[in-house]
């Protein structure tokens, strides 16, 4: 009896404290309910949405930054009111459609996971339209990368598992109140305006959360910033309406490029054609057509050297190889790659970036001396330019035979729209290219070559473009045919399996590239035959801490992991030449330009002959830059001086806005060197 009077009063407590918290609840405007856990349900969105958010900046930065975390709440909380105001738009709330809406987050976020794991960049969605050309590529990879990813991916399921679990008890039981629906509009609407009016009133720093939220589309600093589903809505706009985003970068000026060098040698002219740019700017109707005229006006041109016209008449062969890098490089193991690299011209400062939207911006940006587009396949969007300064049209037009071979299909990445409009006649495993084992993953580029030398050994001169194929990840012995094949040749390396993998793969490109060496010699060409290799990206599909194991220590992974190997060799250069000056794959296409001594426009191109006086400035996909004064490091936002720099009358933090000024204009008009087909205008 005594416990059953004890029960009773307790129970009528707890139930004075239920009602009580309800009345008190139910002044809160618009909301309402029976119990105080209910309200979990106005807010879980929204955390859900955080929770993931970081989940992703933890698994591809390892850190959080002040304003990432500050942004990425705001706009976080607006995204989960949005959603969850549109559960709430009929009579009762719609549990079916909140779970979609968690869904949706979970797929996008976890699509950029994945994405990053493999390719170390995001996926911008004009990616979505090559999907199948990617799955195709890339499926194994992209299973592989899912499977690696299962820490991230766990995390981001853990909201979605929750509800299942407590969401019944949590979410509203009772009709919809429009006073609720309102608030949760309203909610959106405020907090949205709260983080944009904060992002753009934060211009501290060198690269400021303003400059990439409005200005220059960054994927890796947006979702550094602002979170995956931010920097989507941010690229979704960019392509429906590219007029909104404007880069509020100085305008170019008279001092932009190089300074004229003092006491030139007679016939060392500047490389540039009879381009009146001012007056067909005074002519023009368009703005940004305008725009380009007054920017290249303005721009210095490079200048010949004594290195011009060194290959003048001679054949090439222009590789561009499938993850190839300095750490690909072993005397034993791939032997004429490192006999190359250390004779002819030795670049050490020579670095290959990685762009943001597809692998072949490696290609585009070596071979057209551009830079890549933001949010289109800028290879693929060149097919119908008139592309005047490639070496497939440049030579074509001397009477030169050009040829292009990959091991691959031929219509991958689209380059049989692409290569064919730049001039050469393009042969694929399933077009013209006769390869033993064509099925082979990845295929053979000793069968590349022996199926393709045929085609024009004997008959210079000669272009041939080759993209390889053999050195592509991933790096293991059970699933990469190339690696298998090699791998007993490797046994001996003091790695563990992936960086062995790597080596052996590349032994094949290696292989390849000695029996090509074999031919020509034989035939009599070798001599009058320059070739030309560069990496299309850095191997990837190594983890960080297997490339620090093949380098032998800690790898900077902002400027150290993009650093490689440029070789520009003939077998007739009787001593190397080395270079220091820093350099890039957009570099390439000037240098080779001047070597050959051919008709082209210094100003048009984006790439500087590295042999001349001109000023170095190396460009990476995260808009962070070096040249010989010193580095800026975009995510950190940081600006390091060489040792003993000079800036003259400009202080290092002048120095460094100048540069960031002229690394934006570089994509600004490489972009609308494309769009607008500007060549075509010019020439």
């Amino acid at each position: 009896m005594v416990f059953k009077e004890t029960h009773n009063s307790s129970l009528a407590r707890i139930k004075g404290w239920e009602h009580a918290w309800a009345l008190a609840v139910d002044q809160i405007p618009g909301v309402g309910g029976r119990f105080g856990v209910d309200r979990l349900w106005v807010i879980y969105l929204p955390l859900a949405i955080f929770w993931m958010e970081c989940t992703l900046k933890l698994w591809a930065f390892g850190q959080i930054t002040v304003s990432g975390f500050c942004f990425t709440l705001l706009f976080s909380i607006a995204f989960g009111f949005l959603a969850t105001g549109l559960c709430c738009l009929g009579k009762y709330f719609s549990n079916p459609l909140f779970i979609v809406f968690l869904a949706i987050a979970i797929v996008v976020i976890g699509t950029q996971a994945v994405y990053y794991r493999v390719f170390k960049t995001f996926m911008v969605v004009s990616s979505l339209g090559n999907a199948k050309m990617v799955i195709a590529g890339f499926g194994k990879q992209a299973v592989t990368g899912t499977l690696n990813s299962w820490p991230a991916i766990l995390s981001l399921l853990a909201p979605l598992i929750l509800w299942l679990v407590i969401g019944k008890k949590i979410r509203p039981q009772y009709e919809m109140r429009a006073r609720m629906r309102a608030v949760l509009i309203s909610g959106f609407a405020g907090v949205q305006v709260l983080a944009t009016m904060g992002v753009m009133t934060d211009t501290s720093g060198l690269m400021s959360a303003r400059m990439v939220y409005s200005e220059s589309f960054v994927p890796e600093l947006s979702v550094k910033y602002f979170g995956a589903l931010t920097t989507m809505r941010i690229d979704i706009t960019n392509l429906i309406w590219p007029s909104l985003r404007h880069r509020t970068v100085e305008p170019p000026s008279a001092s932009m490029g190089p300074p004229v060098p003092d006491q030139l040698p007679v016939g060392w002219g500047a490389h540039q054609l009879d381009i009146d740019f001012a007056g067909l700017a005074n002519t023009r109707s368009d703005p940004m057509v305008k725009e380009l005229d007054q920017y290249f006006a303005a721009k210095a041109p490079t200048y010949k050297n004594a290195y011009t016209g060194m290959f003048e008449g001679k054949n090439i062969v222009w590789i561009v190889a499938e993850s190839f890098s300095s750490w690909a490089l072993d005397a034993t193991h791939t032997p004429t790659l490192y006999n190359l690299a250390h004779s002819g011209f030795v670049f050490n400062n020579f670095y290959v970036p990685g762009w943001g939207v597809s692998t072949s911006d490696g290609e585009y940006t070596t071979l057209f001396s551009l830079l890549p587009k933001p949010n289109v396949w800028s290879m693929y969007r060149s097919s119908n330019n008139y592309l005047p300064f490639v070496f497939g049209n440049q030579l074509k037009a001397q009477g030169y035979k050009t040829l292009a071979f990959h091991a691959g299909t031929y219509d991958y990445y689209d380059r049989d729209l692409s290569l064919p409009n730049m001039g050469y006649d393009y042969y694929a495993s399933d077009h013209g290219l006769d390869l033993v084992n064509p099925n082979l993953w990845p295929t053979s580029d000793v069968e590349m070559v022996d199926a393709s030398a045929g085609k024009y050994v004997g008959q210079s001169p000669f272009n041939i473009y080759y993209i390889t194929i053999s050195g592509h990840q991933f790096y293991t012995f059970n699933g990469n045919m190339m690696s298998y094949k090699h791998m007993n040749d490797v046994a001996d390396l003091p790695y563990s399996e992936g960086p062995r993998a790597y080596i052996a793969a590349q032994m094949e490109f290696d292989q390849a590239l000695a029996n090509l060496i074999a031919r020509l010699e034989a035939s009599g060409e070798l001599d009058d035959t320059v070739f030309v290799i560069s990496g299309d990206h850095y191997p990837y599909g190594l983890e960080h801490w297997q490339i620090e194991e093949l380098n032998g220590g800690w790898v900077d992974p902002n400027f150290g992991l993009y650093k490689s190997t440029l070789i520009i060799w003939s077998a007739d250069m009787t001593t190397p030449v080395v270079v220091d000056k820093p350099c890039y794959a957009v570099d390439v296409l000037p240098t080779l330009s001047n070597l050959f001594d051919l008709p082209y426009d210094s100003r048009l191109l984006m790439g500087r002959d590295i042999l001349s006086r001109s000023e170095s400035l190396v460009v990476f996909g995260n808009h962070s830059w070096l040249t010989d004064k010193g580095r800026f490091d975009s995510y950190s936002d940081t600006f390091t001086p060489a040792p003993g720099a000079d800036f003259g009358p400009e202080t290092a933090n002048e120095y460094a806005r100048r540069v960031i000024n002229q690394v934006e204009l570089m994509f600004k008009y490489s972009a609308a060197i494309l769009d607008y087909n500007y060549y075509r205008l010019v020439l």
